[in-house]
């Protein structure tokens, strides 16, 4: 089996000859420094690393239109980009009217890959919880649930038609294993918004994107920080069908999610800061892991981004006992 087949036959909760062994968000900017400082070639890409350290490979495609959006002077990110509708007007909507700005001859280049089979193909969109935010800035967002409603359901609406034909363009090259909307709408306690304010602003959106992508075979997941336990199932009555990327040191239990919805599919889940400590230490966390990985519909990576504490050596170790629980996770 190439990793492409793998991934499909985990995600779909069939066997393998051995999991995919992935490493799905990465790095911090700060761990590659470190690892350059310790030998890790400077010249190489995401992809690259991947191959380095013997992992297998994704391509991560993510088209957004905050790169376009010029942000006035002074304005930090989390003060975002607008103070009024006017603002939104002007600053905001013209990028999303204009449509996506996609590098095609790169789409091209993954298509090639993963025709063959190479690569697994990661499309990501911004989500309808995130993006609001980033406009608004982070205080005036949650504010404007109540204050400004009109004004975020237009933008939302305006990110839908967006996402859509982002989604569209991709799928004349290609089409992804996997789409995931950018989200972060929970940290350590649990969501940021009740289900009523989910099911009027966020859930909307997602049953106009979702069927585009499930038509193509196109698994639909959510990436969404803290602890998402409680909010699965609001996800799934809005045809999300997994989410990454776990976090333990926020309460997550792979084990816990798997018995209660049995058909979630998840991606992460490794507790990150464990790495730092030893052979021992990553062990009894891929035992921990174990059970779930047999249980398909799972696939094991860092619980985010592996943290500058983690040496090229331990990082290494990690790979090496990662192939081998992916290895046992088939028997």
């Amino acid at each position: 089996m190439n990793v492409r087949e793998r991934f499909q036959r985990v995600m779909n909760f069939k066997p393998v000859d051995t999991l995919p062994a992935m490493e799905w968000i990465c790095w911090w900017d700060k761990t590659l420094a470190r690892w350059h400082d310790e030998g890790l070639p400077k010249d190489l890409s995401r992809e690259d690393v991947l191959r380095h350290f013997s992992m297998d490979v994704h391509e991560w495609i993510w088209l957004s239109p905050r790169g376009n959006i010029t942000r006035p002077d002074g304005k930090t990110r989390s003060e975002g980009v607008i103070d009024t509708e006017a603002d939104y007007d002007n600053l905001v909507a013209p990028v999303l009217a204009r449509g996506p700005v996609i590098d095609r001859d790169r789409l091209k280049r993954i298509a090639d890959m993963h025709a063959k089979g190479d690569v697994v193909v990661w499309l990501q969109l911004d989500g309808f919880f995130w993006y609001p935010r980033e406009i608004f800035g982070v205080e005036r967002h949650l504010y404007a649930f109540f204050d400004q409603p009109v004004l975020m359901k237009r933008m939302n609406d305006d990110l839908c038609r967006y996402n859509a034909a982002c989604l569209n363009i991709v799928l004349e090259y290609l089409t992804p294993d996997v789409m995931t909307f950018a989200e972060d709408l929970s940290y350590n306690s649990g969501p940021m918004l009740s289900r009523e304010q989910f099911d009027e602003f966020i859930a909307p959106c997602y049953h106009r994107i979702i069927p585009l992508a499930k038509t193509r075979g196109i698994i639909p997941m959510v990436d969404t920080d803290g602890d998402v336990t409680s909010v699965v199932p609001w996800f799934i009555d809005a045809g999300i069908e997994g989410c990454l990327p776990l976090e333990r040191m926020a309460g997550v239990d792979v084990a816990k999610l798997r018995h209660d919805h049995p058909s979630w599919r998840m991606i992460g889940g490794f507790d990150k800061t464990v790495m730092h400590r030893g052979e021992d230490a990553i062990r009894t966390e891929f035992e921990r892991l174990l059970p779930v990985m047999r249980s398909g519909g799972y696939i094991p990576t860092t619980d985010h981004q592996t943290p500058p504490d983690v040496s090229v050596e331990m990082f290494r170790c990690y790979t090496r006992l990662l192939r081998e629980y992916c290895a046992k996770a088939a028997i």
